[in-house]
């Protein structure tokens, strides 16, 4: 017998001594406890969640001390914080509702790396967490491919798994709970063209190149335009994971390094780094001028030389430059090689507020148009001083919520959905005061 049911039994026993006794009350006699049952203030936030099987702890009967490891993209955003938030808020409600206290309780512990999205953190968390041996995971890709030797130690150790946010591409995923990005892409793209008269170039801003969120969202955004606004163009996508390259490109650009050159010397570098041999610069003149170094004529190879170390000269020129350039500097100058831009769509927390930083720092009398994800305080202050035009604004505290929920159901091996939507709100200057809307800001 489980220790909770034998706790039960014992309880039980002496409710039917208390009632044997006997204390002269009338059986029809009302009782008033002081207690008065109320929402929650996250009630919204768990309404929010599709099915309303995962937003209720009720009837998760779990053993004593069962410890739920849940693992993030990031450790102290806000829209990670409400993840933590919503983490945390359904361990409590546990072990409230089971009734566990001290080493009894039920043990949920979220990690995550300390920088945002940093795949190589994320790996060594997860194997933290399995030299543990938590009775599940849950976790949030990075990459949707990145993990999957630790997860196949994870199943021959009788370790499920669980997925939230980001989706994952491992076949013994026994539950995503997540945002339906698609949906959700397609919404904040529809209102974005409808505020821009439903034509012009835009510019694409997305989280990464690896993650199910990011690809999923930028297929919903290009999918939508394709099918729907024929006059709309993309000018740009730039992902934020490409970025160093990206500046890199920039300053090549304006030091006469040719995309040539550039991809050349990068594959030079590479090879150096993983052999340790190659050298950049060979490369370089290879591609720059591969004939006259191979010419056996001495004023040849001198030409080749000069040619060589004039454009040595111009990648460390091109080096330099990247590294002094600000991620914002960038994604202006983007904006700036566009002059008929007319709107921008981000597709996470983090781009979002990058635009909204890049905004700030233009010298343009026109108003482009923004369209981001998520409400943290730089994006709500920004809608508010009409800097943002909309959001697509997540469930994160409804998420993790529903993912600890998830966990849970897959320990007591009772069934699982596959796919949890755990919903969004299309947020504007106008209806963010809205009693429907104000529970999923989270400033």
């Amino acid at each position: 017998m489980r220790k909770r049911n034998v706790r039960a039994a014992i309880a039980a026993a002496l409710c039917m001594a208390v009632l044997a006794a006997g204390c002269g009350k009338k059986a029809d006699d009302p009782v008033f406890t002081g207690d008065k049952t109320e929402a929650p203030a996250y009630q919204a936030n768990l309404d929010a969640i599709k099915s309303s099987a995962y937003a209720s702890v009720d009837n998760l009967d779990l053993e004593p001390g069962t410890y739920i490891s849940v693992i993030g993209r990031a450790s102290s955003t806000p829209y990670w914080n409400q993840v933590k938030a919503g983490v945390e808020q359904a361990a409590t409600d546990l072990n409230t509702a089971l009734g566990y206290s001290g080493n009894d309780k039920v043990k949920v512990l979220y990690s995550a790396p300390d920088e945002n999205d940093n795949i190589d953190q994320q790996v060594n968390i997860l194997d933290e967490e399995l030299a543990r041996y938590p009775d599940v995971i849950a976790i949030s890709s990075v990459d949707a491919s990145a993990c999957s030797v630790q997860f196949d130690l994870a199943i021959e150790n009788g370790i499920p798994i669980v997925a939230f946010d980001s989706g994952n591409s491992y076949q013994n995923i026994q539950s995503t709970c997540k945002t339906n990005n698609t949906e959700a892409a397609t919404t904040g793209t529809k209102n974005f063209c409808e505020k821009i008269g439903d034509s012009g170039e835009i510019l694409l801003l997305v989280h990464d190149t690896v993650s199910d969120t990011a690809k999923e969202r930028e297929a919903g955004i290009k999918n939508e335009l394709a099918a729907n606004h024929p006059n709309v163009t993309v000018t740009e996508t730039i992902y934020l994971d490409q970025l160093d390259m990206l500046k890199k490109q920039i300053v090549a650009e304006q030091v006469g390094v040719t995309p040539e050159e550039l991809a050349a010397a990068e594959a030079g570098e590479k090879k150096e780094e993983t052999t340790g041999t190659g050298d950049a610069s060979e490369t370089i003149a290879d591609a720059a001028s591969n004939a006259a170094s191979s010419s056996a004529d001495e004023s040849a190879n001198e030409t080749a030389q000069e040619v060589d170390n004039e454009l040595s000269e111009k990648m460390q020129q091109v080096n330099d430059g990247a590294a002094k350039m600000s991620d914002e500097d960038a994604i202006q100058y983007y904006m700036e090689k566009h002059p008929d831009l007319k709107g921008c769509i981000a597709t996470n927390e983090t781009v979002t507020q990058l635009a909204i930083k890049t905004m700030d720092q233009l010298d343009a009398e026109k108003h482009i148009t923004l369209v981001g994800f998520d409400a943290g305080k730089e994006q709500v202050n920004a809608l508010k001083d009409g800097k943002v035009d909309g959001l697509i604004v997540q469930n994160p505290f409804g998420m993790g919520y529903a993912t600890v929920v998830a966990a849970a159901r897959t320990v007591l091996e009772i069934g699982n959905e596959a796919e949890v939507n755990t919903g969004y709100v299309w947020v504007t200057a106008d209806n963010m005061n809205d009693d429907t809307i104000t529970p999923f800001l989270y400033e």
